[in-house]
């Protein structure tokens, strides 16, 4: 006897397939251009461009700890749902009790709910991971920006590189803090599971039209892609990014 019902299999293949396809959608194919996320890239590294600018950089440095702050509050975030997903596996027996009191089918197996907890767990596993190592990208780039020389006659080619560098590491950072904030999204559709398969493919959609309407719908997005160009940036001074792919170019010695 297998502890997956038809439905669960089902439900489960679909929560995979929307999470997934999501982010090929939003980081890997041609519509990602037109996503808030392309949006504010762009706008990363035009900062970084006029960081490279600026000779007192206070203000960029206090935005940089402002972005760590957050990232380190959702990495916390994630260890402690992690704790909570142990707390579920102890009392197992104890819940199904008050699932069924309160007329709910939870499934008969208490294997079928510890497996459906450890996947919880792994979710917040993952988003960790991404939290931890977007904290960390942050702080490399506030070194690259440490490193980045004012901007001067003869070291304003290489200013503009060394800006390139943290404006890409940026970019990272920001793709990584974002897939960890998608696995806390589709989390919440994920919690439908321990109710039923149906309401758990419900609840995947609902996730998914709600992230899919922010990033291609929403008025955050209209406002941050609405006249973005390359003036971000100013064309005199884009020796150390590539206009057409926002790539740094290798640093020459």
């Amino acid at each position: 006897m297998t502890v997956f019902s038809t439905a669960d299999i089902l439900a489960l293949g679909w929560f995979v397939l929307a999470w997934l396809g999501y982010n090929v959608i939003v980081e890997m194919s041609p519509l990602r251009r037109k996503t808030l996320s392309h949006a504010m890239e762009a706008y990363r590294r035009g900062w970084m461009a006029t960081m490279s600018r600026r000779s007192v950089r206070i203000m960029d440095v206090g935005i940089v700890g402002g972005l760590q702050q957050g990232t380190a509050f959702f990495a916390s975030t994630s260890m402690i749902a992690i704790g909570g997903g142990f707390a579920l596996l102890n009392s197992t027996e104890r819940i199904l009790a008050i699932a069924e009191h309160l007329g709910m089918q939870p499934g008969s197996a208490v294997a079928l709910w510890e497996v459906k907890a450890l996947g919880l767990m792994l979710i917040f596993a993952y988003a960790f991971f991404k939290f931890g190592w977007a904290y960390r990208l942050f702080n490399y780039s506030t070194i690259v920006m440490g490193a980045t020389p004012e901007q001067a006659q003869d070291t304003a080619a290489f200013a503009d590189e060394v800006a390139a560098r943290a404006a890409e590491l940026m970019v990272l950072a920001g793709r990584h803090f974002n897939r960890g904030q998608r696995a806390f999204f589709f989390s919440i559709g994920y919690l439908g599971w321990f109710v039923d398969p149906r309401i758990f493919a419900a609840t995947t959609l609902a996730t998914l039209i709600v992230l899919v309407r922010r990033q291609f719908f929403s008025r955050a997005r209209a406002l941050c892609a609405s006249g973005l160009s390359q003036q971000l940036v100013p064309a005199e001074k884009t020796g150390g990014t590539n206009t057409e792919t926002g790539a740094a170019k290798p640093l020459t010695s």
